[in-house]
């Protein structure tokens, strides 16, 4: 019977390393997932000495400033999952990748995770040598299906969350870029109206003589702070920007400023919402993988971007530890509403727990999408009416002036 020489990790990450005596290949990769390890290599004994040729084989180090798009990130987990649930090792799946994936970067990526195997190390510690690229949660997702022996599964599962964390980011960044575009616009018409177009107007009545009306007046104050004190503007700004870099490097300040991020109407309801929908998503994801609580707790604080938030996610972390259910904790610190706090536990209290965080990811998905609508769609109006509120302005104190030169016109003396 044939005899195949394998290298695989167990559920401790230890490596394993021996010769079975299979009918075939397939067999060996299913005897040895069976042991609750994951295969890295399996060759037949007759071509072990090419394992050691290639053990010798260098490749490219791995560098902390390697950087791919997202897109090319879901493509490698999506096509190294597939290839794993087809029966492939990881050696053979990184063998593939290196080959299909033309993208210099992503093959330099590939180059060295393959090289980091070779080497002796897991898949999840070669996925920490690229921070710029797999964040603490994949690697640690990764980890956790080494351990179980389902890394083909939570790959897949990983592509199913990095894509909806995508489409979240991506709807509100587009339900936003016209109202952007229509502000920019609306500022930039108006700057232009009052800087070149009021002169031009203004100048051949002050001509006539007679005191302009007040409103005309405040009109050319306007056009002529712009134009002459133009630099005091740029100053101020420049200032205010360079202090508020320095503000917000500060523990307190950063911690403010994010506070009155989540507070700020309209903008705040939004970046609650979208963090609710990440937190129950990202937490359900880890649980469903069986990545204990406590270490959820610090991944879902990790990539939680606000100051803030991390402070009492940090309390709850600790109310956790002195015995509190996660309910029970946040309810305390009244961080999210009480609705998410009751259906996780309800989740808690069924056992069914990683589900229930899903549910309320869509719920909160929904609500955050409708939020969104709504915004997107009052601030168009609402800059059309400030734009139509100035241009009335400018409009009447041209008008104003008109009729106040026309009736100086009229009683003058021939």
């Amino acid at each position: 019977m044939p005899q195949f020489a394998y290298r695989a990790r167990n559920a401790q990450g230890g490596l394993v390393e021996g010769v079975l005596d299979c009918a075939d290949r397939a067999v060996a990769i299913r005897q040895i997932e069976q042991q609750r390890c994951i295969p890295i290599r399996i060759e037949s004994v007759a071509t072990e000495p090419k394992i050691a040729e290639r053990d010798k084989s260098t490749t490219a180090p791995a560098t902390q400033k390697l950087k791919i798009p997202h897109g090319q990130l879901l493509v490698f987990t999506e096509q190294l999952g597939h290839l794993l649930r087809a029966g492939m090792t990881l050696d053979e799946g990184l063998s593939i990748l290196m080959k299909r994936l033309k993208q210099p970067r992503v093959q330099q990526m590939t180059q060295t995770l393959h090289q980091a195997l070779v080497d002796g190390r897991s898949f999840s510690q070669a996925l920490r040598e690229f921070p710029r690229i797999f964040p603490p949660l994949y690697a640690n997702m990764v980890a956790a299906g080494e351990a179980s022996g389902a890394l083909p599964d939570i790959l897949l599962r990983l592509v199913k969350h990095l894509m909806q964390a995508k489409n979240l980011r991506d709807r509100v960044q587009q339900a936003l870029i016209y109202p952007a575009f229509l502000a920019l616009a609306g500022v930039a018409l108006i700057t232009i109206f009052i800087t070149f177009m009021v002169p031009q107007l203004t100048g051949f009545m002050s001509q006539s003589g007679g005191a302009l009306p007040l409103p005309t007046r405040i009109l050319l104050q306007i056009h002529h702070a712009i134009t002459a004190y133009w630099w005091i503007g740029v100053i101020l700004a420049i200032g205010a920007v360079i202090g508020f870099r320095a503000f917000v490097r500060t523990d307190e300040g950063r911690t403010a400023w994010d506070r009155f991020r989540l507070i700020i109407p309209g903008y705040g309801q939004v970046i609650r919402h979208r963090y609710y929908a990440q937190f129950s998503r990202t937490l359900g994801t880890l649980m469903e993988n069986g990545i204990p609580l406590l270490r959820s707790l610090d991944l879902v604080t990790e990539i939680a971007g606000n100051r803030f938030l991390e402070l009492k996610l940090g309390e709850v972390r600790r109310a956790v530890i002195d015995g509190a259910t996660l309910s029970a904790a946040l309810q305390a610190q009244h961080l999210f509403p009480d609705l998410l706090t009751d259906m996780m536990s309800v989740g808690e209290q069924t056992g069914h727990f990683a589900e229930t965080m899903q549910t309320i990811a869509d719920v909160y998905e929904r609500e955050l999408d409708r939020n969104v609508a709504i915004i997107s769609a009052l601030i168009p109006p609402v800059i059309i009416v400030l734009i139509a509120i100035v241009v009335g302005f400018v409009v009447y104190s041209i008008l104003s002036a008109v009729f106040e030169m026309t009736h100086s016109l009229q009683f003058r003396p021939h």
